[in-house]
């Protein structure tokens, strides 16, 4: 073995293009593969750092074919106390920005997680530092002034300081006592969401604007937990469902129809989790299809250079060296290769992973998912450099098992059988160039469709806006103060200069969170969720939020100043909530409807074009709009239109803020920036596909380069004498590439039409991506025609460039 490696050495020392340019083009494939298994042994495969995760589940609550992970409180405890297939059920929120007082001249922003009193014992671990909280200290409302810290805020903001248990701190004015610090490897239980901290759910209310702790319809919590030891899904789910049926029958306004399905936690449930794993699973098949289309590249140089090396290998099977040795050292040769572009594409995919495991796509707001590879990985790397080099090395071997070495030794190296009309390194040329062309595909088509998610109208026009956003609460006013508060920020902002239009808003179209309420017809009374006509997104704006939003309306009017006394609540709708529940717009306006279980009556004044309200893929939603005057809330937002640009808009912005209060906390960015989250999958699935399309391209090029190259090599003589009998350049031409060209064609033709098959997988993560595109359709047919002159512009160069006369006298 050691004799076969010191020859393999020395062979591939012979031809340092060659193996430079084997080694690289397998360490493409093999980092390719490498990244895109660490994401999704991080996101799927890899459980959630806990005891026992396999078996911990979270509850969702079915909605039809549709599920949600978002529980009522109310249900929660009910789920809690009464099932007997979990050891303990919590719960938790993920909540947004909460202001952090320390008492020190520093406070922060942190994002923590809401949870129950037993959430940390029901999941198994214990603290670094201090203690937990238990469920023995849990008595209602505002019974647990306690919260945990994270160890990343706790040895960023607190410095590590182990004096840090017991001090107070403050969230949003509201003193809480720091008990203990959670492990340094636990993230929560969401994947992509690492909190700064953790704070008791029922001190909720304290915190922000919650008043739905014993409200059945309002369902802003996940529950999950471990089940008991020989407790299996189905009948932790059966045992569930039974507690439904009974919640049901006791609450039929709020729980009608209610039933539970299990999932695991991480990614949402199956909110995230669905398209994730559909994503991921793609996006690993296309990387496979990478590494498979480095192989057949390098089959087809294997062979190319076996056949360079037939008169050498001919000589020593003449000479008595058994095939099996020859076999073996060819094998030698090609595992050495993958071996070596196996570290290197192994150093590369680190060195990405660990960026990747540091990126936070939106800075504002604790999403990232460490990614950085393990055991698993490496292992995974080893295998397919080995199983790449096994592939890759035995293409050429049939063709040496099936040479006559006298004859080959009698022609002077080249082989004497009849050229077959298809041969094997054909097929490997067009296995690659088809996957090539289903990766360009897949990546044009998630362009086009970022691209027209970029260009298209969510019911809003973010070009131009600048925002800013506080929450009132957090910055110490009470609910008296909100609405006089909020109106005070939009006479500021609209007196700064260059100002065109000033709206408010609770919450925005396409931003984290949501807010959505049942709808019933005017005439129901029995307000049971089955009985609703629509479930509408809830917004609460000021009467200029459409203007400056950008958004149309299309019959009645907006709300103004006037708009205070609840009796009538008025509403604005859009333009699907008016045709699903009244039939068409002029139906809705003066028509009323009912909502939050009958208890309020709405008189509907607008109607306003439709958009998109929570992501960019969704179908048509129902959405309704009410006066900030009669609906009140903490949470602000302003949005500025102005014709400034947004760096001279900004400033003065801050500064009309802060002179109403020179301590409240605002962010100000520019609405299209904000809608970096709703943009985030799309460009994730756009970057992901555009690099595996570069990939597949460069490795067609060097195939089809390869493959041209080889056969002008192997003719020129022949051209030679064409071209001394007067053949033209075309002519010359098409003998050297038309076999090349005619192979891009066929490989081209069908990775296109398996490209758009595999791409309808994207229209669920890119907004308006479609394969049925002429774009596309004509963007494929140009790019691999592009792929196919660049490769062959060096091989049609040179057979251009034979002088016959000096062939001839070389023969």
């Amino acid at each position: 073995m050691t004799a076969d490696l010191r020859l393999a050495l020395r062979q591939l020392r012979k031809s340092p293009g060659f193996a430079l340019t084997a080694i690289f083009t397998l360490a493409l494939a093999i980092g390719a593969n490498a990244i895109v298994f660490s994401v999704l042994n991080a996101l799927i495969l890899r459980p959630l750092n806990v005891p026992h995760a396999e078996n911990l589940y979270m509850v969702e609550r079915g909605t039809g074919s549709d599920s949600s992970p978002s529980q009522s409180y109310p249900d929660y405890r009910d789920l809690r106390d009464q099932n007997h297939g979990f050891e303990q059920l919590a719960t938790y929120d993920i909540m947004g920005g909460v202001g952090l007082d320390t008492g020190s001249g520093k406070p922060a922003v942190v994002w923590p997680y809401m949870v129950s009193a037993n959430y940390f014992d029901a999941l198994g671990i214990q603290p670094y530092l201090g203690r937990f909280i238990h469920a023995s200290e849990e008595h209602g409302k505002n019974s647990v002034q306690e919260v945990v810290l994270s160890y990343s805020l706790w040895h960023s903001y607190f410095n590590g300081d182990p004096s840090i248990i017991g001090r107070t701190v403050q969230l949003n004015k509201h003193p809480f006592a720091v008990v203990g610090v959670a492990p340094k490897d636990f993230r929560g239980t969401e994947l992509f969401f690492a909190p700064d901290l953790w704070a008791p759910i029922v001190n909720k209310g304290q915190i922000t604007d919650w008043n739905s702790f014993e409200e059945r319809g309002s369902h802003s919590s996940w529950v999950m937990g471990h089940l008991k030891p020989g407790v299996t899904p189905e009948a932790a789910t059966s045992d569930l469902n039974t507690i439904a049926a009974s919640l049901a029958k006791a609450y039929p306004k709020a729980d009608d129809g209610l039933k539970f399905i299990l999932t695991h936690p991480g990614l949402a449930g199956n909110t995230l989790g669905k398209p994730t794993r559909a994503f991921m699973a793609g996006l690993m098949l296309l990387a496979g299809l990478i590494l498979l289309a480095a192989c057949a590249n390098l089959g087809s140089l294997f062979t190319a250079r076996a056949a360079d090396r037939s008169r050498e290998i001919a000589i020593r099977m003449a000479l008595g060296s058994r095939r099996k040795l020859i076999f073996r050292q060819l094998l030698t040769e090609a595992v050495l290769v993958s071996l070596a572009g196996g570290a290197l594409g192994m150093a590369a995919a680190v060195a990405i992973l660990r960026l990747l495991s540091t990126w936070r796509p939106i800075p504002n707001i604790p999403i990232n998912v460490p990614v950085n590879p393990d055991a698993t990985t490496y292992a995974l790397a080893v295998f397919l450099a080995i199983f790449s080099g096994l592939l890759f090395g035995i293409v050429p071997i049939r063709q040496i098992l099936r040479s006559d070495p006298w004859q080959i030794i009698r022609a002077g190296g080249a082989t004497t059988g009849a050229a077959r009309r298809i041969s094997l390194r054909d097929i490997l040329l067009v296995l690659q160039i088809a996957i090539c062309a289903v990766l360009v595909t897949a990546s044009l088509v998630a362009v086009r469709g970022l691209a027209r998610s970029l260009e298209s109208s969510y019911g809003i026009q973010p070009a131009g806006v600048v925002l800013a956003r506080t929450d009132l609460k957090m910055a110490g006013y009470e609910r008296e103060q909100w609405t006089t508060m909020q109106k005070k920020m939009l006479d500021a902002a609209a007196a700064v200069p260059g100002v065109t239009s000033v709206g408010f808003a609770d919450r925005l179209p396409l931003s984290i969170g949501g807010n959505d309420s049942d709808i019933y017809a005017d005439s129901t009374s029995d307000f049971r969720p089955t009985n609703s006509v629509a479930d509408a997104q809830q917004f609460d704006v000021s009467p200029d939020y459409f203007s400056a939003a950008g958004t149309a309306l299309l019959a009645g009017r907006s709300f103004t100043m006037n708009d205070i006394d609840p009796n009538p609540l008025v509403g604005v709708i859009n333009k699907q909530f008016a045709i699903k529940v009244f039939g068409s717009v002029d139906k809705a306006i003066g028509s009323h409807f009912k909502m939050w279980g009958g208890s309020a009556r709405v008189l509907i004044v607008g109607v306003v074009e439709d958009g998109k309200y929570q992501t960019l893929t969704e179908d048509p939603k129902p959405a309704m709009f009410f006066s900030f005057l009669q609906q009140r809330g903490p949470d602000t937002w302003l949005v500025v239109r102005s014709q400034h640009s947004s760096g001279e808009i900004a400033p003065a912005l801050a500064r009309a803020m802060h002179s109403l209060d020179p301590t409240m906390p605002i962010e100000i960015e520019t609405w299209n920036n904000e809608l970096d989250s709703a943009l985030f999958a799309a460009r994730v699935a756009t970057v992901s596909l555009g690099v595996l399309g570069v990939l597949g391209a460069m490795l067609a090029i060097t195939g089809i380069f390869g493959m041209a190259s080889y056969t002008v090599s192997k003719r020129l003589r022949e051209f030679g004498i064409r071209i001394a009998l007067g053949a033209n350049q075309r002519k010359v031409l098409g003998a050297a590439l038309g076999r090349a060209f005619r192979l891009l064609a066929i490989g081209s033709i069908a990775g296109i039409v398996l490209g758009l098959l595999a791409t309808r997988v994207l229209a669920f993560i890119v907004y308006q991506a479609t394969p049925r595109d002429p774009f596309i359709l004509g963007g494929v047919v140009l790019a691999m025609l592009g792929i196919g002159l660049l490769a062959a512009f060096i091989p049609a160069r040179r057979a251009l460039a034979v002088d016959p006369m000096i062939l001839l006298r070389e023969e």
